[in-house]
């Protein structure tokens, strides 16, 4: 057990490792290794782009390197913020604005008559302006952090970046729609891609290590995950056909469970102990089954929680020690590998048989020095005349001694 967990300590650091969650700064001689100036930062022969490009990547990349990164950064979460809080209030009634249409019409008595009609609502064209601001800096920042960036490759299919530019480039598509389509009927529709604005939220992760870890936390209980949506689907279906038969065994006039499909919002409802009450058996066949739907929804949604709640434990407070600890000791050491079966008969350099080939002076396969001179293999060789008359004499001065 020990050993089994000692194990998947070391794996759960390297995984901690990968998210980067180091709120540090890092030194010149990382960044340079990271960037592939690795070379030129030892010859001292960096240019000017070599050393300036480092610098952009942590300032707009990396917010806890320097107190201007920190500015930058509390600058990106404040845009984000306005971002989205914009695109939640222009969807206000009190903060829409009407348009209002002249229509002229023809009375009975052939003269002209005039009145308003109010066909819709738009959102008021402050949010425009804000958006715009908003959409100006996020490009920015995306041009900034592109052209910087270590790894152009990593940086494109990352997919927090991917969320970035997809939101910033619906911006503009928008815009261009409402120039040019705006006349088409179904127009109100396309607004309904802007919703894609929205998962700039995940943009906070560069920010927070809780986020960090929450996401990995659902990536290492994907199996757990899995498994629950597979109980809650097959208890859906068995549910939702029990209770279709079940209300029409009886005579109810008000029967709400008209298709099985119906039945599967009313079974997803109550396994999630949500129970809105729009859809509810009014048999008592149908209220047993109402129950042990119940029933079965708390025991399939309570069993797989723990392992989640654990992983997202266990990954929040290695997070915290190894945070505690100097930069220079988190780093991982290497799982040793196991010893090779040893082979009867083998003689080691400390002249005891059944060490093996790996065995070094400590005794331990795999430890100790494994390279050895021409002189030294020659010594411990079984093959060596030298080393058999050695042995020989060895054995027969202890059995006289013995004598």
């Amino acid at each position: 057990m020990t050993y089994t967990q000692h194990r998947d300590t070391q794996e759960t650091l390297a995984v901690l490792d990968r998210l980067d969650l180091d709120t540090e700064k890092p030194s010149e001689e990382e960044l340079a290794r990271k960037f592939g100036f690795e070379e030129d930062y030892y010859k001292g022969t960096l240019s000017w782009w070599q050393e300036m490009k480092p610098r952009i990547w942590s300032l707009f990349d990396e917010p806890y390197s320097s107190n201007a990164a920190k500015i930058i950064g509390v600058v990106s979460v404040f845009f984000i913020c306005i971002s989205i809080l914009s695109f939640c209030l222009k969807t206000h009634p009190d903060m829409r604005v009407p348009f209002v249409r002249n229509i002229t019409v023809r009375t009975a008595n052939g003269s002209s008559a005039w009145f308003l009609d109010k066909t819709q609502t738009n959102a008021h064209i402050a949010f425009f302006y804000i958006e715009c601001v908003c959409n100006a800096w996020f490009t920015f920042e995306i041009l900034v952090r592109f052209i910087s960036s270590p790894n152009k490759c990593e940086f494109i299919k990352s997919s927090v970046n991917i969320i970035d530019y997809i939101a910033t480039l619906s911006f503009y598509i928008d815009l261009v729609l409402q120039r040019f389509a705006s006349h088409l009927e179904n127009a109100d529709i396309l607004e309904f891609f802007s919703i894609i604005r929205i998962m700039r939220l995940f943009k906070l992760t560069r920010h927070s290590s809780g986020l960090k870890i929450l996401i990995q936390t659902f990536r290492a209980s994907a199996k757990e995950l899995t498994l629950l949506v597979f109980f809650l689907v097959l208890g859906i279906v068995i549910f939702a056909s029990l209770v279709y038969y079940a209300e029409r065994i009886q005579t109810n006039p008000h029967n709400d469970f008209n298709s099985i499909p119906l039945g599967l919002w009313w079974a997803l409802v109550t396994m999630t102990t949500v129970g809105y009450g729009d859809m509810v058996p009014k048999t008592y066949i149908g209220m047993f089954v109402g129950a042990l739907c119940a029933l079965a929804g708390v025991l399939t949604i309570a069993l797989p929680v723990p392992v989640i709640v654990s992983n997202f434990a266990m990954y929040y407070s290695h997070t915290q020690a190894r945070a505690k600890l100097p930069k220079k000791r988190r780093r991982v050491l290497p799982v040793e590998q196991p010893r090779p079966p040893r082979l009867p008969g083998a003689v080691s350099a400390c002249g005891t048989p059944g060490s093996g080939p790996n065995s070094g002076p400590m005794g331990s396969g795999g430890t100790g020095p494994r390279r050895m001179n021409n002189k030294t293999k020659d010594l411990v060789s079984p093959k060596s005349d030298e080393y058999t008359a050695m042995l020989s004499k060895n054995r027969e001065g202890k059995m006289a001694s013995l004598l």
